[in-house]
Parts: C-alpha cells; sequence; structure tokens
C-alpha cells in the first residue's frame, strides 16, 4: 500500500521544524512495510491535493502567512474536495489560523483564511509560549499529548465546532477555555510543535490510519516497539504536570 504525503509551502511554513511531523509519517508508515512519498507544494505548484492521503501545513510568520493565505484562496475548492473524499490533514499554529476564516494580526491587518474550518484568530499583545500537556480521545481511548506552543494568535471556536483537545497544562487555543486545536473529521488543526508527532506516535499512527482507510475500511496498522518514547512520554508528562 503506498501512502501518499505532501508538506504543503515548506518554504514558507516552517518556522518551528514542523517539518519532523512529515518525517514521523514517512518513517512510522516504512517501519511497517508500507510506501511512503512525500512531495513539497508551495506556491505556483498545482496538484490534485485529493491525490494525496495527508496534507502537513506548519507555522510561520505573518508576512508568510499572507503569502500562502493568497495562494491558499486559490485552492480552497480543490482542499474542501480532498477533505470529502478523506484525506488527512494536520495544519500547525500559521496553517491551522489558515484553515479558518481569518486571523487578525495585533496591528489590525486582517488576513483571510479559507473557512475550512469555523474559527477566528486574534492577535494579542502577549504571548502564549510554553509546554503543553492535553488529554485528547482516539478511537474511544483519553490519551495524553505533550506538545510545545509559542503564538499570539488567540483562536475561537465557532458553535458546534470540536476541540481537538482538553488542556491540563498550558493556554491552548486562547488561554481562556481550556480547549487545543479543533478536529473536524480528518482535519487537525493544532497550535502545538514538539514536533507534535514525534513526541506523540499514537497521534501519529491514528493520522496513519486514517489515510489509509481512505483506500482500504478494514486496514489496522501492525504495532511498532514504542517503549521508548512511552516512558519517555510518561516522564514528560509527570514533570510537566507536576510543575505546575
Amino acid at each position: 500500500m503506498h501512502l501518499k504525503i505532501a508538506h504543503l509551502y515548506p518554504d514558507l511554513l516552517d518556522l518551528y521544524s514542523d517539518r519532523g511531523n512529515v518525517i514521523i509519517l514517512q518513517k512510522r508508515a516504512e517501519w511497517r512495510g508500507l510506501r511512503a512519498t512525500v512531495d513539497e507544494i508551495t506556491v505556483g505548484h498545482e496538484p490534485d491535493l485529493s491525490e494525496y492521503d495527508i496534507l502537513v501545513m506548519g507555522g510561520g510568520m505573518d508576512r508568510e502567512q499572507g503569502i500562502v493565505a493568497g495562494d491558499l484562496q486559490k485552492r480552497c475548492e480543490n482542499l474542501q474536495h480532498a477533505v470529502a473524499t478523506g484525506t488527512v490533514i494536520l495544519a500547525i499554529c500559521g496553517g491551522y489560523q489558515l484553515l479558518g476564516n481569518y486571523f487578525e494580526t495585533s496591528g489590525g491587518q486582517r488576513i483571510p483564511g479559507i473557512g475550512l474550518l469555523d474559527i477566528e484568530t486574534v492577535g494579542a499583545k502577549v504571548r502564549m509560549v510554553g509546554n503543553v500537556v492535553a488529554e485528547m480521545e482516539i478511537d474511544g481511548v483519553k490519551t495524553n499529548i505533550i506538545g510545545y506552543e509559542n503564538h499570539s494568535g488567540k483562536t475561537y471556536l465557532g458553535k458546534g465546532v470540536q476541540p481537538m483537545m482538553k488542556v491540563i497544562k498550558g493556554y491552548g487555543n486562547s488561554g481562556e477555555d481550556k480547549f487545543e486545536g479543533v478536529r473536524q473529521g480528518t482535519v487537525f488543526g493544532t497550535y502545538l510543535h514538539g514536533p507534535l508527532l514525534a513526541k506523540n506516535p499514537t497521534l501519529a499512527d491514528h493520522m496513519i490510519t486514517l489515510a489509509l482507510k481512505r483506500r482500504d475500511l478494514s486496514v489496522k496498522l501492525e504495532g511498532l516497539n514504542d517503549d521508548l518514547e512511552a516512558r519517555t512520554q510518561q516522564k514528560l508528562y509527570k514533570r510537566l504536570v507536576e510543575s505546575r
């Protein structure tokens, strides 16, 4: 089976090395004997995004977000079609904001999003920075998630929009409601860096499984030896929670 991954705007949206998520997805597929390929797509490229199983988009500065915002408008219909066919999207920080209705900078400039998610983001004067511990339900199981946030944008969810996680330590979407990110079907938006999937292999496998089910609903991933990752995450969790 072939897992096709697209890294969107790696030249513009990779402020915090979010490309690490792409590497994790590719490697965890390959370690199971699957073929996994990565294409880098940026301004001026015109592929059919629905041909990909997973799309990954990272974060960037306001200037770069403005450039990407203009290009994303041209891809809006194609992205909607990709989601309708089951493509998984992982959008982090700036990429997350651009999937929403708009991002308004602290200076008052409004950068339009594509409205794939019913969220709105407003820039604050004080940045929200630090380690995050959260809880996410994956296949009915409550799972600890660890990451790192560094954002000034406060993201507010529209009516009926479901958060991706519940914050145990950290700020999350706005620092006000103790929620982090958004999950809408196969679309995941989050502020968590780390890289996120390197620190949370269970989440990486969940996304790979969702992506492969586009082609075969009966697919089940073989287990990997994640003992080291599990012990590391447990130690991080304990240290971070106890330091609250």
